[in-house]
């Protein structure tokens, strides 16, 4: 085959022009730090970054959830642990009350601290968090317990159950029942507490009071335990939740990232093909008739 003048100064551009392209791959490389700035580049790589991003993202929101969660069980519990104090006062109160030893009237003092306690758990049952009522199921935009002017309580707890999604295939329940705590039962045996009190009844009818106020109790101590199980899951979650993240991000950096030390190379190698190409070339363009007559 004839080799022409023209046809070596088309290879020529064309190689510089394959040359341009690398020397600018290599540039783009190193200053993203990444092997590739568009699927085209390649097309595996692209794919699989797609995969490990999709993963990282899932984590994440995984680990929003779980902050939600925690928050919303760390002020359970606080909201529990508080309300618990509270029953205790009033179970010292009932103690107190059926010893025999107070004087006509003595008792209705008693029963204005009852009250004063009464309306205090009804504030721990309308606890807000994020402006949430935390203990109202799903209809937290409502407070449950309401403390009418003649004292008396309005209770109406919504008893749907609040999930979140912690992790691949883990959802979790993240409220507690406030009807199981905080419900009728609570606030009448409290409000009864306090009339039989005002009433100056007998020993006997205020020893009673005391087991009511006992399963009121015990009701806030199981379910102080039922959150600290879900507090030890959480635990565990975030843990793999961690290791998760750690090994999606490091896939996706050994799949993504360039070796810098390798593009450096890799751009001065190609540095130096394209100026022996450019000499080669400016040899190969035969002179023209215009050079000959200087």
């Amino acid at each position: 085959m004839r080799i022409t003048q023209s046809m070596m100064s088309d290879r020529m551009l064309r190689n510089l022009s394959n040359s341009y392209s690398d020397l600018n791959k290599y540039s783009e490389q190193l200053s993203s730090g990444k092997k590739i700035t568009k699927p085209s580049d390649d097309p595996v790589v692209a794919t699989k970054g797609m995969s490990y991003r999709t993963e990282v993202r899932d984590v994440e929101q995984y680990k929003r959830n779980l902050s939600e969660a925690q928050s919303w069980i760390d002020n359970s519990d606080s909201a529990l642990s508080n309300a618990t104090s509270a029953l205790q006062r009033i179970r010292e109160l009932a103690v107190q009350a059926s010893n025999g030893t107070y004087e006509e009237g003595q008792r209705g003092n008693i029963a204005e601290e009852v009250d004063q306690l009464k309306e205090q758990l009804a504030t721990i049952a309308n606890t807000q968090v994020n402006e949430k009522y935390i203990f109202n199921g799903s209809a937290t935009n409502t407070a449950p317990v309401t403390i009418n002017e003649d004292g008396s309580a309005t209770v109406d707890f919504n008893s749907n159950a609040v999930n979140l999604t912690l992790s691949n295939g883990v959802d979790m329940k993240i409220n507690v029942d406030g009807g199981a705590v905080f419900g009728e039962k609570l606030f009448n045996d409290l409000e009864n507490f306090s009339a039989a009190l005002r009433s100056d009844g007998s020993d006997e009818d205020l020893d009673q009071y005391i087991g009511l106020i006992d399963e009121n109790v015990n009701n806030l101590v199981n379910e102080r335990a039922d959150i600290g199980a879900r507090m030890n899951r959480m635990d565990l979650v975030a843990s793999r939740l961690g290791d998760q993240e750690l090994s999606a991000t490091e896939l996706m950096s050994n799949n993504e990232d360039a070796e810098m030390e390798e593009v450096i190379m890799n751009l001065v190698s190609q540095e130096a093909v394209h100026r022996a190409a450019m000499s080669a070339g400016a040899r190969i363009i035969q002179p023209t008739l215009m050079d000959f007559l200087r």
